[in-house]
């Protein structure tokens, strides 16, 4: 059995998603990150950046062995589950690469974009801009890499599924995919396949709706090492 910290966002999207597709057995521990549930000290014990998703897999000798950040938590389900991972050293070189390219690029700007857009107060214009053209940048990156293939490496493994989520929610952010048809492609394709579609349902009912925002949550938001302390 495998413990799963997660909440509905994009990033706990990532892990959920290959979970399902190894069929792994796994017990999904909701956070309630607007109530401080990521400060715990339970949760600190699996992951010490107070950042879900992370897992603990009690599936090993010894003691559980915690695992934390989404681009970690891939590669290890991936080796454990020998599959949607290139064994060879080029095709694992490449992996790495874009792993390290969604958690170093795509996923910060598209999570403050994000946060402009949600739940920011207003008038932060030059933000959103910003993040706005960040998103679109690595959109274009993505667009390149899938002109003369399906999947990131060719065939679908854990880059596609950490990219993915980002993507999936591109008009919510203000973002359209017009002029990225690979990617639109690629994002379809993705999209139809029964274990990502069960990952974007897990607890699609606990998924913030709007309630939460920089200004009337500081728990959530504007973070400190302060934080820590509670």
């Amino acid at each position: 059995m495998i413990d799963f910290f997660y909440a509905p966002t994009p990033n706990g999207w990532k892990v959920a998603i290959m979970l399902e597709e190894c069929a792994y057995e796994y017990n999904t521990i909701l956070m309630k990150l607007s109530e401080g549930d990521q400060f715990s000290k339970r949760f600190l014990a699996v992951s010490p950046n107070a950042k879900m998703p992370a897992i603990l897999d009690h599936e090993v000798e010894g003691n559980p062995m915690p695992v934390f950040e989404s681009g970690a938590i891939l590669i290890y389900l991936a080796e454990k589950a020998g599959r949607f991972m290139p064994q060879d050293p080029i095709g694992r070189k490449e992996t790495l690469e874009w792993l390290f390219w969604q958690t170093g690029n795509q996923g910060p700007m598209a999570g403050q974009l994000s946060h402009f857009v949600n739940y920011a107060p207003e008038g932060q214009e030059y933000g959103r801009k910003r993040y706005a053209g960040e998103y679109d940048r690595n959109l274009g990156v993505l667009e390149r890499r899938l002109t003369d293939r399906e999947y990131i490496l060719g065939s679908y493994s854990i880059a596609d599924m950490i990219a993915f989520p980002w993507v999936f929610i591109a008009k919510p952010l203000g973002s359209s995919l017009d002029e990225f048809p690979n990617v639109s492609a690629w994002r379809g394709r993705i999209k139809q396949r029964p274990a990502v579609q069960c990952a974007i349902d897990l607890y699609k009912d606990k998924q913030n709706r709007g309630e939460t925002n920089a200004q009337n949550n500081s728990i959530l938001f504007n973070q400190t090492a302060d934080h820590f302390k509670t």
